[in-house]
């Protein structure tokens, strides 16, 4: 069981998705705004948030961000929009998972009890980050513990999932990386509608590198397998 917030303006698809959430042992409290289920999720620390994008008072992307500085708290985004670039965008800004609208109750019951299956998971494995010891990749500098990444002695400026990508390739360092094992490791999801994603935040990724997919240096895409990390050399 677990205590979650649902962010949704439209009453009748609150009320179902309380009524389904509930009948699946969850305990469901629920917000109509942006600004209400902050406030709640702050208040009253869910398990887990369910969060619509379209708000009436704000875009749920920006609601993401407002909570992200100041909870880490599991967010499932529930959207009806489809379109990449905002599913991309939700993520980067800090979901977890999402799924698209319609979806059943038993659909969103399991991706939350995946999200909070995965979060247990991730709190051992950040034990073991805090321990690792720095990357050395040519000029690049990774260090885990304060997660922190520079190239020639420049903070690159990472977001997240910027350096949680980096970081993978780079303790794999030469290793052909599929997209699958990015999707499923890095983000925790399954493989399929989102895998796109890891192209957007690799051409990120490269552009903070001061590289290209077509003049690159450290990241080498491995047409039709995947992408590697290698030293450049001189």
């Amino acid at each position: 069981m677990a205590q979650l917030l649902l962010v949704e303006d439209d009453a009748r698809v609150r009320s179902a998705l309380i009524r389904a959430l509930t009948e699946r042992g969850h305990v469901v409290t629920s917000a109509s705004s942006g600004m209400s289920g902050l406030s709640q999720a702050v208040e009253d620390r869910p398990d887990l948030v369910v969060l619509d994008l379209g708000l009436p008072d704000l875009d749920g992307c920006e609601v993401l961000r407002m909570l992200r500085a100041v909870s880490a708290v599991p967010v499932i985004v529930a959207t009806a929009r489809d379109d990449e670039r905002e599913i991309v965008q939700a993520l980067d800004a800090g979901a977890d998972d999402y799924v698209v609208k319609p979806f059943s109750g038993a659909h969103l019951d399991a991706r939350i009890r995946a999200v909070l299956r995965r979060g247990r998971e991730t709190e051992g494995a950040g034990d073991a980050a805090r321990r690792a010891p720095p990357v050395v990749v040519g000029g690049l500098l990774i260090r885990p513990a304060a997660r922190e990444a520079t190239l020639d002695g420049v903070p690159l400026g990472l977001t997240p999932k910027e350096f949680d990508l980096l970081h993978h390739l780079a303790v794999r360092v030469g290793q052909v990386v599929t997209r699958r094992e990015l999707l499923t490791q890095v983000w925790r999801m399954p493989y399929g509608g989102a895998d796109k994603t890891v192209d957007v935040h690799l051409s990120w990724l490269r552009r903070k590198l001061g590289e290209s997919a077509q003049r690159p240096r450290y990241l080498q895409t491995v047409h039709g397998v995947g992408v590697k990390l290698v030293d450049p050399g001189p």
